[in-house]
């Protein structure tokens, strides 16, 4: 590791431009880290062990780097496969530049210093259950969408530039049929609607591929599209300031009548790595089950891949979702002695407690304060067990809980080539 000598004043690292560190870790969000006259250096395509020459942007107590040389590089740097990682500095990967092993061992140390710097809890080692694949698992792939003025681009923005736009040819995490269509749609984008900028997802589904546009404020050709693009069994336009509609619908019928059943919410809360989501369930049930628990209350339900199983099972169980629509269809599933409320987990919790354990699994942003408030004044449960997708707020979570400790503490790597790791965390009464 090349180190200076002394640290340096305020004024002459304002005035450097480039230095050569080691990288000595992974920060949370991808970009590997280093140190130069005391101060943290964030460098992003950089891995643990690298020697690097960087250009310096020195923004308070830390700066930016930009890679210019890699002097030494680290044994777990590998050649990224795809195209558009440095060609293009996509943004959808952050880790494609490292070997996958060292990937998974970069995350567990995010989530352990996450816990134990924000969450203020001694831990130890965190395993990270490996994705069944690293690469082609995804099944659904969002781009943007940008009128050139003579056709449009569909790709994914610069890590370094997010405004930038580049025109996405392949994409190896993403399963092929996904880009093919994608392909497909773009050929016929003509039928587009005729604005600046649009967004859209194609999604794999047990009836075949969605697609959902956002943007715009007229779609008067969308049949065309639907026409040029058979693969997509169902086409959904969010235009500008309105609601989410549904234009084409070409799924067979379900019904006794040969008319279509109201549609599973379960697209709209569906993990996009279904194999290692399905790894990440087994896991949750277990820890639930484990507890032998009479009551369960299920906060962020979804559409109740948890809390419908666990009712059959004969556990009573309360599931809360925000989604009204994903409420009723857990309501509708849930046999007698377990019920769905819709709500905000904050309004509804404290009338469901006590309960044996209760499963939070909020999104990125993590439970309102008031969540953690209610949990630590009632009686307390047999057990938490806290699904997280960001290490941080799961962290903060757990230090607004200082009356439960860390029984285990599972990542699983649902976001191969991406810094983003799953947790699930299980928290017993300090007292237990």
């Amino acid at each position: 590791m090349v180190r200076p000598a002394k640290p340096a004043s305020a004024a002459s690292r304002a005035r450097a431009t480039t230095a050569r560190v080691h990288v000595d870790s992974i920060a949370a969000g991808g970009d590997g880290v280093a140190r130069n006259e005391g101060m943290a250096v964030f460098v992003p395509r950089t891995a643990p062990g690298d020697v690097a020459d960087v250009a310096l942007d020195v923004r308070g107590r830390f700066a930016r780097g930009a890679v210019r040389t890699i002097v030494e590089p680290s044994p777990d740097r590998t050649d990224p496969p795809c195209r558009h990682y440095m060609r293009d500095r996509c943004g959808g990967c952050q880790l494609q530049h490292m070997t996958y092993p060292s990937q998974l061992r970069a995350k567990a140390t995010v989530v352990r210093d996450a816990l134990e710097r924000i969450g203020k809890r001694d831990i130890s080692a965190v395993p990270v259950h490996p994705s069944p694949s690293p690469w082609r698992y995804r099944a659904k792939l969002t781009l943007a969408l940008r009128w050139t003025g003579r056709a449009w681009i569909g790709g994914l923005h610069r890590y370094d530039d997010p405004g930038a736009v580049f025109s996405l040819e392949e994409c190896p995490i993403t399963d092929d049929r996904v880009v093919t269509i994608w392909h497909d749609i773009l050929a016929a984008s003509a039928h587009l609607p005729r604005v600046r900028q649009l967004r859209g997802a194609v999604r794999l589904t047990d009836d075949g591929a969605s697609f959902v546009l956002e943007g715009g404020h007229e779609w008067s050709r969308v049949r065309e599209l639907a026409d040029q693009v058979t693969a997509l069994t169902s086409i959904w336009w969010e235009p500008t300031g309105g609601r989410r509609r549904l234009m084409v619908d070409r799924r067979a019928p379900t019904g006794d009548a040969g008319v279509a059943e109201p549609q599973s919410p379960d697209a709209s809360f569906a993990q996009i790595n279904t194999a290692a989501a399905a790894l990440m369930h087994e896991h949750v049930i277990s820890l639930v089950t484990a507890r032998n628990p009479v009551t369960v209350v299920d906060a962020y339900a979804g559409a109740g891949a948890t809390a419908i199983p666990l009712a059959h099972r004969g556990v009573s169980v309360t599931a809360i979702e925000l989604d009204s629509a994903a409420a009723h269809w857990v309501a509708a599933r849930l046999p007698g002695g377990s019920r769905a409320i819709a709500g905000r987990v904050e309004d509804s919790l404290a009338a469901t407690l006590p309960a044996d354990v209760v499963i939070l699994n909020p999104p990125r942003s993590g439970v309102d304060e008031r969540v953690t408030t209610i949990l630590q004044r009632s009686v307390f449960p047999k057990a938490l067990v806290y699904v997280s997708c960001n290490p941080a707020t799961l962290a903060r979570d757990i230090a607004r809980l200082p009356d439960y400790r860390i029984a285990s503490a599972t990542a699983f790597d649902m976001f191969p080539q991406t810094a983003h790791v799953e947790t699930v965390c299980e928290l017993v009464p300090e007292a237990a």
